[in-house]
């Protein structure tokens, strides 16, 4: 069974900071690539960042140089380290974890979302 857990979402002023993260378990042996992506009142869901498993990683232009993905591979968790953040990114952020390779059979799945909020 996949499972996957996003937290660290809250509260912050613009120009703070917050860390989510994603925790996944199931295929741990499976080649994957990791996603965010955050999704407002009213709008589409939107891509945000990823990062695959040669810690390759792409971000959306709106959140170039301010957002940070990273993994740490023990603990199957990635981190999306959010800095200068602005009221435009407010939304739910969840998480998505796609399967490759000889794993890439397996359907992806998305996380229950962690709530970013931030006031200006």
């Amino acid at each position: 069974q996949v499972r996957v857990v996003e937290s660290g979402g809250g509260s912050v002023q613009a120009g703070g900071s917050l860390r989510l993260s994603c925790a996944t378990s199931g295929y741990d042996y499976c080649s994957h690539d990791i996603s965010w992506s955050r999704q407002s009142p009213g709008k589409e869901r939107e891509f945000v960042s990823a990062i695959d498993g040669d810690d390759s990683t792409s971000y959306a232009e709106s959140v170039r140089g301010r957002f940070t993905i990273s993994q740490d591979k023990v603990k199957n968790t990635v981190y999306l380290q959010m800095n200068s953040l602005k009221p435009d990114d407010t939304g739910m952020y969840y998480c998505r974890i796609d399967y490759r390779g000889r794993c890439s059979g397996l359907a992806g799945r998305w996380g229950q979302g962690t709530q970013v909020n931030v006031s200006s």
